[in-house]
């Protein structure tokens, strides 16, 4: 026997079909969750080995080795701290008024860049002192890390312009940012924790 659907049944399905829930995130913002907690487990992993052979060390840092310049990466923080409010500021407008979202992006992107190059003059100079990554185990730790930190650094950064690009061009969505922003707020809380550990 024929089953006969009427418009009022119509309506029903129409209506099951809209109340389905939107997921919490999206999976742009998902996929970078899962891929910023794997990386902070490799951190850990990182600093973990620093912290046992630091401990493990009758005199620490070495005697031979230069020191760390704390002071100037101590304002280099701040300004790596800066861009990271900033990019909360872009995110906040980009909610309000997508265009009043640019120049705190930009001024994020700058502070974020500002960061990666004092940290290569640092290295710069810290090599031609003698610190390397071969003399010491001091050494071996500190490129290992911080230049881990600074190869996602210079990655989020890509990603952060390549928000800012579809920003300019008005193809930018909201989970976009979103996503980018996970990474950047990655690299700038990591930063800290990398700074209280190996610096000081």
């Amino acid at each position: 026997m024929p089953i006969s659907v009427t418009n009022q049944d119509y309506g029903r399905i129409h209506l099951v079909a809209d109340s389905r829930r939107q997921p919490l995130l999206a999976s742009s913002v998902m996929g970078m969750l899962l891929f910023v907690l794997i990386e902070a487990m490799l951190f850990a992993g990182m600093i973990s080995a620093y912290s046992i052979i630091r401990s493990g060390a009758m005199i620490w840092p070495p005697p031979d080795q230069p020191r760390l310049p704390i002071e100037e990466t101590a304002i280099n923080t701040a300004a790596l701290m800066l861009s990271g409010l900033l990019l909360f500021v872009a995110h906040r407008r980009f909610r309000r008024d997508r265009a009043r979202a640019r120049t705190p992006l930009l001024l994020s992107m700058l502070l974020g860049a500002v960061f990666v190059v004092f940290q290569g003059v640092e290295w710069v100079a810290l090599i031609r002192e003698g610190f390397t990554l071969t003399s010491s185990s001091q050494g071996s730790f500190f490129y290992l890390i911080v230049g881990m930190h600074a190869l996602h650094a210079v990655a989020a950064l890509g990603v952060l312009a390549y928000v800012a690009l579809r920003l300019q061009r008005g193809w930018l969505a909201s989970s976009q940012l979103a996503a980018a922003e996970v990474f950047w707020y990655f690299v700038v809380g990591m930063w800290p924790i990398i700074y209280l550990v190996v610096y000081l």
